[in-house]
């Protein structure tokens, strides 16, 4: 049986890698549902991926195309995986706190207990850095999810240091190790 991943994109210089993401877990026979906040929009298009992933994707928590069908709840009950790459600053803190104002993290807040939760912080070091949001993360961990470990590079903004979201090879092997 084809399993069923929710892929979360949330706003990050590294939305982009999305795409390729996208691609690969197609390739490797899963089936993947794509939700976007607001701010990921402006790094990289639904359709991009909507293409891609051969699936709706979804941006607005307040359009139910389908009368019958609440879509951040019934998404989260078809689901074997979420995982949410990049992981920005912002949603991470969203989660911690339970807030739910957009696609990504009222979906994520409905979802079951049982399925593997994966977060794949990209962001500035300092932003990573930040005890506020370690803090966030460790909530998050204490709840069920898994951080995927950003790697140190070069950083979008110039500064060198940890914060880039992790290789595509890496994120792969984490959702595989999940879902085994």
């Amino acid at each position: 049986m084809t399993k069923h991943i929710l892929l979360a994109v949330s706003g990050s210089i590294s939305a982009y890698k999305t795409a390729d993401l996208t691609s690969q877990l197609k390739k490797r026979g899963y089936d993947v549902t794509v939700l976007m906040t607001e701010a990921a929009q402006a790094f990289i298009t639904p359709l991009t991926l909507q293409v891609l992933s051969k699936n709706p994707v979804h941006t607005d928590v307040m359009v139910e195309k389908i009368p019958n069908r609440i879509n951040h709840i019934d998404l989260g009950k078809e689901a074997d995986l979420f995982i949410l790459a990049p992981a920005s600053a912002n949603t991470i803190a969203q989660l911690a706190n339970g807030l739910a104002n957009n696609m990504v993290t009222a979906t994520a807040l409905a979802l079951p207990n049982k399925i593997p939760k994966l977060l794949a912080p990209a962001m500035n070091t300092k932003m990573y850095d930040n005890p506020i949001t370690q803090r966030n993360l460790d909530l998050l961990k204490e709840v069920g999810y898994q951080e995927i470990l950003p790697k140190s590079a070069l950083l979008a903004c110039g500064d060198i240091g940890r914060g880039a979201l992790a290789d595509l090879d890496t994120i792969l092997e984490e959702i595989e190790e999940a879902l085994a």
